[in-house]
């Protein structure tokens, strides 16, 4: 099981290999539990063709696409689905330390960041690792989206059990990470900073990221922006276009533009409604000066094809 919408390549890691995956609904702070019990009790192995889902994968913090986060009771309540039906959890978790002090709103006082480690550390939203009683969850993690995206370097932690089956799997597919870039992490966490250092570091990135990248007027916890369009307006649907159609030419024509922003469908698990059309945009690959001309040219798209200039 998964998101409805969710990180394509672990959607297209799972696909040839033969497994099926079963969208879950989500809502502005990401996996609903409703909707996952829901799921699990209704299902028919002869209707589905498969048998009862046994794993949940999920991304709970900076969800991937949408920017949802789950918060502590909804993880708590997530959690107790997965008990009830004997369900096993995999959260993905590359942006976790990436939570970002609450919006006070355009004219709040912002909250100020973390005054020290022992804060920080308070602050951090419960894992489903930490909520883990059973043994039933395994934990990623990444240096990728805190600290070099191009170390390509993370790592798992779980039951034994678990991680001894996850170390044979990855001796016969992805091997070992990189050997420069764990010498590389190695020095500057061991030999440089230390846990405090590294601590430090991931404090500064929650000051910086936010007046770097967000909007004054325009905060938020979120690493990617979900952007849904109202695509039965599209004056393609009199002429029989499909969902489909209209959001290849809404992605061709922002090409065109000259502004590159990713379809929602790229994300749709398998099975999932096909009722909505959404785009995201992050805000963690350009400066503040590029994002504000690439959402004017994505306007400006927008309005070129909905007739509205």
């Amino acid at each position: 099981m998964m998101e409805e919408y969710t990180f394509s390549s672990a959607q297209e890691t799972a696909l040839p290999q033969g497994l099926k995956v079963a969208p879950v609904k989500m809502d502005e702070e990401g996996l609903l539990p409703e909707s996952l019990d829901e799921v699990l009790s209704n299902w028919d192995e002869s209707a589905r063709g498969a048998r009862k889902p046994f794993v949940l994968y999920t991304i709970p913090t900076g969800q991937n696409p949408t920017g949802a986060t789950q918060q502590a009771e909804r993880r708590k309540a997530v959690y107790k689905v997965a008990q009830k039906h004997d369900v096993y959890i995999v959260e993905d978790e590359p942006y976790y330390f990436l939570q970002m002090q609450p919006y006070a709103g355009a004219d709040g006082e912002p909250v100020p960041p973390p005054a020290n480690h022992e804060e920080f550390i308070k602050s951090l939203i419960p894992s489903y690792l930490s909520l883990d009683t059973d043994g039933r969850v395994l934990r990623l993690e990444s240096f990728s989206k805190v600290l070099a995206p191009g170390s390509r370097v993370g790592w798992a932690v779980g039951s034994e059990q678990i991680i001894e089956r996850f170390t044979r799997t990855c001796e016969t597919s992805s091997q070992n990470p990189s050997g420069i870039s764990q010498l590389v992490l190695y020095k500057l966490l061991e030999e440089q900073w230390g846990h405090a250092g590294y601590l430090d570091w991931l404090i500064n990135l929650l000051q910086s990221f936010p007046e770097s990248f967000i909007p004054h007027d325009q905060g938020t916890d979120k690493k990617q922006h979900w952007i849904e369009i109202d695509w039965r307006k599209h004056p393609g649907l009199s002429s029989g276009k499909t969902r489909e159609e209209i959001e290849e030419e809404v992605f061709q024509a922002a090409v065109n533009n000259g502004v590159l922003i990713s379809r929602g469908s790229w994300f749709k698990a398998q099975g999932a409604s096909e009722e909505k059309l959404f785009f995201r945009a992050t805000f963690a690959a350009a400066s503040s000066d590029a994002i504000a001309e690439a959402i004017s040219r994505f306007g400006t798209t927008l309005r070129q094809e909905f007739g509205l200039n």
